[in-house]
């Protein structure tokens, strides 16, 4: 299930989106193409050198999903880094907090700061606003292809990915709203390898888990690595917290629980193709005071480690005394 976050000349990011009309695109409505909604969603309109917008995606409650204004910040971010004449520099890492949630009834607004450019990295810093009132702030950092040394850690193995229960299929055939939406809106495909926690609480009450992702339908061809890795920081947000609530007993449609990234970290090691399966090796190692820590291990299918993240959310239950 997915959480809260907390007229200009249109610029093209690689990858083969095509540019929105009269620079503003108006907010995708579901449909069977899901991803197609979501590329939309990430290709920002340059109104100047260092201001973006975009649209939101329809979303549940009416608030935006958290990992839609994360992502669409790291394309804003991207687009302002300088390109020597050997390729773009890549996004390595970004930290962020989601300060406020943000309403898909308006647009967003996208302010970059350069704030060093050297030999190797760039650095940027990137306010998301709504209503002249910033809703996320995050900072990302960019570096040159270059060599070095290598190692990391493995890849659990004992999964096979075709073989699990698909959430789609769970979500299009439950008789409720949040359901449905879900099967319509989700872009990626998501399986639990020990069972999901959307309609009942898990049977382990273990801290950790393992989800497999792709998305539902193929990337344009020549797809950038700076979009395939805003894609990746999307599909994170949906799943980051679930080891809190595994540990906890807890499933999503727990009632009266409310659960709201507060920040994130991510860090990108190695190329990342999202059209195909990347697993997610998850563990929460605390939960105290409303909130609890998530942290992720995302593999290729072939075992790369592509990635890391880190992400502190709420977590609230009536039970608690507090929601």
């Amino acid at each position: 299930m997915t959480r809260d976050s907390g007229s200009a000349s249109s610029s093209q990011p690689s990858g083969g989106v095509p540019a929105p009309h009269d620079g503003v695109l108006p907010i995708p409505q579901p449909d069977g193409q899901p991803l197609s909604h979501v590329l939309a969603a990430l290709n920002l309109a340059r109104v100047e050198e260092t201001t973006f917008t975009a649209p939101s995606l329809p979303a549940l409650m009416g608030r935006i999903y958290g990992g839609q204004v994360l992502a669409q910040a790291m394309m804003a971010a991207g687009q302002t880094t300088p390109d020597d004449g050997d390729g773009p520099r890549l996004l390595h890492s970004c930290h962020g907090y989601f300060l406020r949630p943000g309403k898909v009834d308006s647009g967003l607004r996208f302010e970059v700061e350069k704030l060093h450019d050297g030999r190797s990295f760039s650095t940027r810093r990137v306010h998301a606003i709504q209503r002249e009132t910033p809703i996320l702030s995050v900072i990302a950092s960019f570096q040159e292809s270059q060599p070095g040394r290598s190692h990391q850690d493995r890849m659990p193995i004992g999964y096979d990915p075709e073989m699990l229960p698909s959430a789609i299929e769970l979500f299009a055939s439950v008789d409720h709203p949040a359901a449905q939406f879900l099967a319509l809106t989700g872009a990626f495909d998501i399986r639990h390898t020990a069972g999901n926690m959307y309609l009942h609480p898990a049977h382990d009450r273990k801290a950790e888990q393992c989800v497999w992702m792709r998305a539902r339908s193929p990337l344009p061809e020549g797809t950038s690595q700076l979009l395939q890795r805003a894609l990746l920081v999307y599909a994170c947000d949906q799943v980051m917290l679930e080891p809190v609530l595994r540990r906890h007993s807890i499933a999503w449609l727990h009632e009266g629980i409310s659960v709201a990234s507060l920040d994130h970290s991510m860090w990108w090691h190695r190329d990342v193709d999202v059209s195909d399966w990347f697993m997610f090796r998850q563990h929460s190692p605390s939960a105290q005071g409303g909130r609890g820590l998530g942290t992720a291990t995302i593999f290729d299918r072939s075992g790369r480690l592509v990635a890391s993240a880190a992400q502190e959310g709420m977590v609230r239950v009536p039970a608690d005394g507090m929601v």
